[in-house]
């Protein structure tokens, strides 16, 4: 008999999903927001809605101004990130005590995001959204819980410990 797939890895299969729909050169992303077992919203990651995206434009902007820096130059990215995107399509009311379950992996090798996790942008937004927990994918079973609390109780960008 079949083994059936836990509802993490479900929720985190779906984001993976989503993340093929990405338009960055750099790293595919995919979010869901997940509310009572019941799919809020997704999220990928690309550029705002009229602009060309960068697989179209044949470069990624933040690498050809910021070549050799990882965590920075986010205003030179064209994309929205896709927590961002899963974000601004839901309503507040809707996310409140939610989880959001989050794939990044990089598009050359297909290999998932080593440390992954959220932007500094990305975490006071999920934080401002009421959102509960991040779940982010590590390999094809295992993932990391978030806690959101601890983003504000440990505000790294007062103590100087900024992490990603």
């Amino acid at each position: 008999m079949d083994k059936r797939i836990e509802k993490t890895n479900y929720y985190l299969n779906i984001a993976e999903t989503v993340a093929q729909r990405s338009t960055c050169l750099r790293k595919k992303s995919g979010a869901v927001i997940v509310n009572h077992d019941e799919i809020v919203s997704t999220g990928y990651s690309g550029a705002p809605r009229g602009r060309e995206n960068c697989i179209d434009l044949g470069f990624c902007s933040k690498k050809k101004f910021f070549p050799n820096i990882r965590h920075a130059g986010y205003d030179a990215c064209r994309s929205v990130h896709a927590e961002m995107n899963a974000i601004i399509s839901s309503s507040r009311k809707d996310m409140l005590g939610g989880n959001l379950y989050l794939v990044q992996y990089r598009t050359e090798s297909k290999e998932y995001e080593e440390n992954p996790g959220c932007c500094q942008m990305c975490r006071k937004l999920i934080i401002n959204s009421g959102i509960d927990k991040v779940i982010v994918r590590i390999n094809e079973k295992d993932y990391q819980i978030i806690n959101v609390s601890d983003w504000i109780a440990n505000d790294d960008l007062l103590n100087g410990k900024i992490t990603y």
